[in-house]
């Protein structure tokens, strides 16, 4: 146990010294691209803004820490949606699954959309519309893999594909994700957790957008069509670490041997906080609470700070900082489904619509879980 430790220890250290490779300058904030890949679109992650990177599991971690992919026991579906600024018919779509491959692992697949509804087209001769709409597409598919080595040390990691298009400019792009989180305590009830994502390629839109058709000079005999160079734009990489630790409220009416035997207090308040340090926007400093009584019934809060985050004239984000959310789950016996329902909102400054997210989440077991080694 104390190698494999020392090994985790150092795989942490080569993805923070790995993040230094790939800082930005906050002078070219708003210089990247493919933003979307900073949005969670899970329900129980957005109830503490996303601040869960060192105990989010399932399907959860894909778009939070990639590690915590390899808690999924058995089979796990799950669907989410969020209303963008609620009222601007702005909508992100979310679908994703997982499977664990015995004791190999874990493999999961999620797949993002985000719609923007029906835009008016303009030009120089039409500048109010009537010429028709178009639909831009923001899209990503993720496939990650993730291992619980034992009790205390999970791994995994990420390939994401994104694709930005409208009717005549496309741009396309991948990137890698990594993730470790650690465990220790009596109860299991200590985690820590960092992950580095979104390092990847370079994109750069192209199509017909870009082109346009115009006299020859000196000419009006015959036109030459004209191609617009575009510059190439990065990915928003950023690191992530994060804290959290287990209070069971009622800790005294569970005896050890019962902890022992994965027996856990009907009430359970989880701390936790997380630092981001972004390579093109502003880093994130923050912390939440979640709230739990047998695992049926949970309540979230968080609040994200960032510089200038309340003030109206050098702000960057629309984010006021807090967040909420619950939960509600449901299971049938021991190795039966389990049934989960999602809910978080964020208040928003400008405009202040809010971001609402809701999103079910389903489980199949695969069986009694194996103990394992230390």
């Amino acid at each position: 146990m104390k190698n494999f430790s020392t090994k985790a220890i150092l795989a942490i250290c080569a993805i923070g010294f790995s993040a230094q490779a790939f800082a930005g300058n906050k002078d070219r904030s708003g210089q990247a691209g493919a933003s979307e890949l900073l949005i969670n679109p899970w329900g129980a992650s957005n109830g503490v803004f996303g601040l869960n990177t060192s105990n989010v599991k399932g399907l959860e971690a894909m778009k939070g820490n990639i590690a915590g992919l390899s808690m999924t026991d058995g089979t796990e579906i799950g669907f989410a949606y969020s209303a963008y600024l609620s009222g601007t018919k702005v909508s992100i779509a979310n679908l994703g699954l997982a499977r664990k491959l015995g004791d190999a692992g874990v493999l999961g697949i999620n797949i993002q959309s985000m719609s923007f509804g029906e835009i008016t087209v303009t030009d120089y001769n039409n500048p109010t519309g009537g010429i028709g709409t178009y639909k831009p597409q923001l899209f990503n598919i993720q496939v990650g893999f993730a291992k619980e080595f034992n009790r205390y040390v999970r791994a995994g990691v990420g390939f994401t594909f994104v694709n930005e298009a409208i009717s005549d400019a496309k741009a396309s792009g991948a990137c890698f994700e990594a993730g470790i989180q650690y465990t220790t305590g009596i109860r299991n009830n200590f985690h820590f957790g960092v992950t580095l994502r979104n390092v990847g390629t370079n994109m750069r839109f192209s199509g017909q957008g870009f082109s346009i058709n115009s006299d020859a000079p000196a000419s009006e005999l015959y036109q030459v069509n004209r191609q617009t160079p575009t510059e190439k734009f990065e990915l928003p990489t950023y690191l992530n670490i994060g804290l959290a630790y287990d209070f069971y409220l009622d800790e005294k009416a569970t005896s050890l041997e019962d902890a022992q035997k994965g027996e856990k207090p009907k009430h359970r308040l989880s701390i936790m906080g997380a630092f981001q340090s972004n390579s093109f926007n502003n880093d994130y400093l923050g912390a939440g609470a979640e709230y739990s009584f047998k695992e049926v019934l949970m309540l979230r809060a968080g609040y994200r700070y960032e510089k200038s985050i309340g003030n109206a004239e050098n702000s960057t984000t629309f984010y006021t900082g807090f967040s909420a959310g619950a939960t509600v789950q449901y299971k049938s016996s021991t190795y039966g489904p389990a049934f989960a329902i999602d809910y978080a909102y964020r208040p928003t400054a400008r405009p202040n619509n809010g971001v609402h997210t809701f999103a079910l989440r389903m489980t199949l077991p695969q069986g009694k879980k194996k103990a394992k080694e230390d």
